[in-house]
């Protein structure tokens, strides 16, 4: 049975979630990420894209070629709670839906055209079900593997439906851009320029054997099939989260001990806030500092005594983390993540009196509190 498999992918889902929520920042130029002199563009909405200013960024270059863009800060627990609702809306579509960001993910519709329609009917469906959920645009490509319906989803932005044409998959993307392929960074990228090859018909059209000898073998083969519009994986419908992180570049470097812990416990409380909006609990916890000298990066882990969603008992680890690194050497930039995730339903031993137990009940009861009165709501220090 020919495969039909869709790509979804939000436009500009974190600044389109601050204009939804905040009309007075609607058709005006905005951009999502950190402030300050070190700050980095997380994204930005369409409006302030035609003046250069892209994800990953310096915030303060941003700023520069959009003075008028209003700087908006990341605030991931709303983002989390809005992708929640776009994968119930594709989960209504078909069961096997993988996500592979809050933004984004991958719908098997293989074998329901008798039910949703031909592959672009099933595109506009999904659009209209989105926005009629959420309020918010997707673009949508639909193609016959992962690979092709991915780039297909970046071709029409925003809120557009790209159809590879089936059977006719590799002449559709031969005319494009070698970067288009999954594996072809800069560096790739100008390896193949050094071979002559700029387009991907190009690359399709080359001899394997010439391919293995420029790139290595394990390479040539992966791009070789890619160029010939051929990948196999399937869909699958969970995807295992490794980590939850949070991490800060400072306006200004920090060293000793106690300027460090206030810059960790605010992560730690972002974390926490993660992990109970995708009802996960964490198993370890992680330190990542990053010294101005040298731009060195160092880092430190340790496993929880038992399975916590809290930011204190997340803080009291990572803090005795901090023991085993410098800190007297300037820092710019202070992380913390949290690994070894599960389920927070799955059933293991409780003990109610634990100071896990008490502080998870706590915060759950403050996330409840923000719901209603907003984000303002917080932590005194401990």
């Amino acid at each position: 049975m020919r495969r039909v498999i869709l790509h979804v992918d939000m436009d500009a889902f974190y600044a389109a979630v601050e204009q939804r929520d905040d009309p007075r920042l609607r058709g005006k130029p905005i951009i999502v990420g950190g402030p300050g002199k070190r700050g980095v563009v997380t994204t930005a909405s369409y409006e302030a894209r035609p003046y250069g200013v892209r994800s990953a960024m310096p915030m303060a270059q941003a700023v520069q070629l959009c003075p008028q863009a209003q700087v908006v800060p990341v605030r991931m627990q709303r983002y989390s709670e809005v992708s929640r609702e776009v994968m119930q809306v594709l989960g209504d579509f078909s069961p096997l839906v993988e996500p592979l960001s809050l933004d984004e993910a991958f719908v098997d519709m293989t074998g329901s055209e008798a039910l949703f329609g031909n592959p672009e009917t099933i595109a506009e469906n999904v659009q209209l079900a989105v926005r009629d959920k959420t309020g918010l645009g997707c673009s949508v490509g639909v193609a016959t593997n992962k690979f092709l319906a991915k780039l297909a989803s970046d071709l029409d932005k925003p809120n557009g439906i790209t159809v590879v044409p089936f059977g006719d998959e590799a002449r559709f993307i031969a005319p494009l851009e070698l970067r288009r392929l999954w594996g072809v960074g800069p560096r790739a990228a100008e390896r193949l320029a050094e071979l002559g090859l700029s387009t991907i018909g190009e690359l399709a059209a080359t001899d394997l054997d010439h391919l293995e000898r420029a790139l290595g073998p394990n390479m040539a083969r992966h791009l070789h099939a890619l160029a010939h519009g051929s990948d196999d994986r399937r869909v699958v419908q969970l995807r295992d989260r490794k980590s939850v992180g949070s991490e800060v570049t400072l306006d200004r470097d920090v060293r000793g001990l106690r300027a460090v812990e206030r810059v960790l416990r605010r992560q730690c409380v972002r974390v926490a806030q993660h992990l109970r909006s995708e009802a996960l609990v964490a198993s370890g916890v992680r330190v990542k500092l990053r010294y101005s000298r040298g731009f060195r990066l160092a880092t430190r882990q340790c496993a929880l005594d038992a399975p916590c969603d809290d930011s204190l008992n997340l803080f009291r680890a990572a803090r005795e983390l901090l023991s085993k690194l410098e800190l007297e050497q300037p820092i710019r930039l202070v992380g913390v993540a949290a690994f070894a995730l599960s389920d927070a339903e799955a059933p293991r031993q409780r003990d109610l009196f634990s100071s896990t137990e008490r502080m998870s009940a706590l915060e759950h009861a403050v996330d409840r509190i923000r719901d209603r009165f907003g984000d303002k709501i917080g932590y005194g220090s401990s």
